[in-house]
């Protein structure tokens, strides 16, 4: 699934191409994706300028001139694709299109249909069912290591897990909590709840480390991410631990590296149905 900064990276293509435009038409090729597209869903959008395309979490939004908010989740496999021009032939899966005022066209197109679009008004966003429950964005100025501590307070599981639940920090999935946690030096086995002070610092500087050089690199591109000009994101090749069981991690001082047979190197473990990715000797 797209975490955050696949996402954020969809939004900054289509801030150029959406912004201040008016969706001359919609098309609505499949109206049920993970849920039923909004009743007069094509109708409702047509004519209306977009203010602003933002984010929040893993969803998109697109802030209409008349005070909706169309909120877009990509799914598993959803992709969004522009063209400076009328849409192309449509393609298997291609199931909405947006074209703008100025020739331009979107299309949100998504294989496992797990994406949705959903409508809300403006002064009820923050209580959108979608949205009401979600934690801090991470690159929020507001998110420290105090506000982290005390999301995580109390919470004996394990630290990898918790920082999975968005109702703890908005937008994190399992790759870049993988990244982040070998980053500050943290053991995703650790319990939640022992991450404050020094640590809980630690913690929230890799964060945004690895989200925001995520996002320079246009995302990760492991299976379905495109950026919305096609092209494939490149963060995956500086991944520090993900998906590198068995290998030694960057800068290896555990003895992984020369061949010590006593050293693991990065380890694979299941948590909550997720690989976990980590060096035990490193991460504590």
């Amino acid at each position: 699934m797209p975490e955050l900064p696949e996402v954020e990276t969809i939004r900054l293509g289509l801030v150029p191409v959406l912004e201040g435009r008016r969706f001359a038409r919609v098309t609505v090729r499949r109206a049920d994706l993970r849920r039923p597209l909004p009743a007069g869903f094509a109708r409702r959008l047509e004519g209306r300028r977009v203010r602003a395309v933002e984010r929040r979490a893993k969803y998109l939004l697109l802030r209409l001139d008349d005070g909706m908010v169309v909120i877009l989740h990509l799914g598993m496999s959803g992709r969004i694709r522009i063209h400076a021009g009328p849409p192309p032939p449509p393609e298997p899966h291609d199931h909405v299109v947006f074209e703008t005022d100025a020739g331009a066209s979107v299309v949100f197109h998504d294989a496992r249909r797990f994406g949705l679009m959903a409508l809300s008004s403006d002064n009820a966003l923050a209580v959108h069912p979608l949205l009401a429950g979600l934690g801090p964005e991470p690159l929020d100025p507001a998110f420290d290591g105090p506000r982290l501590a005390a999301r995580l307070a109390g919470r004996r599981g394990p630290l990898k897990t918790a920082l999975m639940d968005q109702r703890v920090v908005a937008g994190l999935g399992n790759i870049y909590v993988c990244e982040s946690l070998f980053r500050a030096r943290l053991s995703p086995r650790r319990k939640a709840g022992t991450v404050t002070g020094v640590r809980a610092e630690r913690l929230v500087a890799a964060i945004r480390a690895v989200i925001a050089e995520a996002v320079a690199a246009g995302g990760s591109s492991l299976r379905d991410h495109r950026r919305p000009d096609g092209e494939l994101g490149y963060f995956q090749h500086h991944f520090a631990v993900y998906g590198r069981a068995g290998e030694p991690c960057p800068g290896c001082t555990c003895g992984a590296a020369t061949g010590d047979a006593r050293a693991a190197g990065i380890r694979r473990i299941v948590q909550a149905g997720r690989s976990t990715f980590y060096c035990a000797t490193r991460q504590r």
